[in-house]
């Protein structure tokens, strides 16, 4: 498993992914907003989606995990 963490305090604005999908490195997950800055975040490695921990709106600091991919 391997956390995908925000590399800044942003908003999140767009979830991509869903839960459970098939994700390739470098596969766009979800889009941050910060200072009206788009900051896609993308799959690390290859594999399934396994948890998206934020939803559109939420409020994210630096180093938090907003998603999990499970690697195969």
């Amino acid at each position: 498993m391997l956390d995908v963490r925000a590399e800044l305090t942003a908003t999140v604005w767009k979830v991509v992914a869903e839960v459970g999908a098939s994700v390739a490195a470098g596969d766009e997950l979800l889009i941050l907003e910060s200072m009206k800055m788009e900051i896609p975040v993308t799959a690390p490695e290859g594999g399934t989606l396994a948890e998206m921990r934020v939803a559109e709106g939420d409020s994210v600091a630096e180093g938090d995990v907003l998603a999990v991919v499970a690697t195969s």
